[in-house]
């Protein structure tokens, strides 16, 4: 039996495969080692009947996730896998990856991840290439869920949201700026404080606001880093992988249009592309 895991910093998404049949398919609380150590890693894993009733049967688990950028990092959920997985082979690997193999499968193309983080980078077929990109939500995720919920809840703030859109946020949102600014600053995994705007915008993805935000992060998406990859890897498909692009697909075309670029794929979850790509290759 396989196991072949994409995991975003909210959420993980499992596929549990046997001579090419799906046994099993479900969600886990996210894995991100920044946000969990191996003892957090493994209060997840125990918390879910499918891993405990399965996971000796379990012989070799592709992980792909968000945070895993270093090899310690990688460890971290590596070692929390293998306490869990007494009999299984475990690779991790970052969620750009998984974004590569997803779209390209073994062909060499530009890959962008916009989920609750963003990040883009060059994948020659086999591999993808290393690059200084994937800053986080601090310095970076353009157009991500956590780049969202940071131009709303500054807006919110400055009292600049527009009156419209104000009303509705108030309305689902209890917030104040003591709340925001203690959840920010103070409280832990502000990312994922961030990143719990999400759905505000695919709720109300016909506001103006809403749309010119998201088609503003975009397009500081694909500038600051799918273009330069353009340039060194001309006439290469470009690719987008993540829920955020996907629920605003439209958008993203649009802004690679007006920055010269076609998108070929976009698609919401790797994780069934992926399943695929493994359960032919084992």
């Amino acid at each position: 039996m396989i196991a072949v895991v994409y995991s975003g910093s909210n959420y993980a998404d499992w596929r549990l495969s046997d001579k090419g049949r799906t046994i099993a398919s479900f969600k886990t609380g996210g894995i991100n080692p920044y946000f969990s150590d191996e003892k957090g890693i493994l209060q997840i894993l125990n918390k879910n009947i499918n891993l405990i009733h399965h996971a000796e049967e379990v012989k070799r688990i592709h992980f792909f996730g968000a945070g895993g950028s270093t090899p310690q990092l990688r460890d971290v959920i590596k070692n929390a896998l293998a306490g869990f997985f007494k009999f299984a082979r475990i690779t991790v690997q970052h969620d750009i990856e998984a974004a590569a193999i997803a779209c390209c499968k073994n062909n060499p193309g530009i890959v962008s991840i916009c989920g609750s983080g963003s990040n883009a980078a060059w994948y020659n077929g086999k591999k993808v290439v290393p690059n200084n990109y994937g800053l986080g939500y601090v310095l970076g995720d353009e157009g991500s869920g956590n780049w969202l919920g940071r131009q709303i809840l500054k807006h919110f703030v400055s009292e600049t949201l527009p009156e419209a859109t104000r009303k509705k946020f108030v309305k689902q949102f209890e917030l104040d700026r003591k709340i925001i600014l203690d959840k920010v600053y103070r409280q832990k995994h502000p990312a994922l404080f961030l990143s719990s705007f999400t759905d505000f915008f695919y709720t109300n993805s016909t506001d103006a606001y809403v749309k010119h935000t998201v088609k503003a992060g975009f397009d500081k998406l694909i500038k600051t880093y799918v273009l330069p990859l353009t340039q060194e890897h001309p006439d290469m498909p470009v690719h987008f992988a993540g829920s955020v692009v996907a629920g605003f697909e439209d958008l993203m075309r649009e802004a690679g249009e007006e920055n010269g670029i076609t998108i070929e794929h976009i698609i919401k979850e790797p994780i069934n592309n992926l399943l695929s790509y493994y359960t032919n290759k084992n």
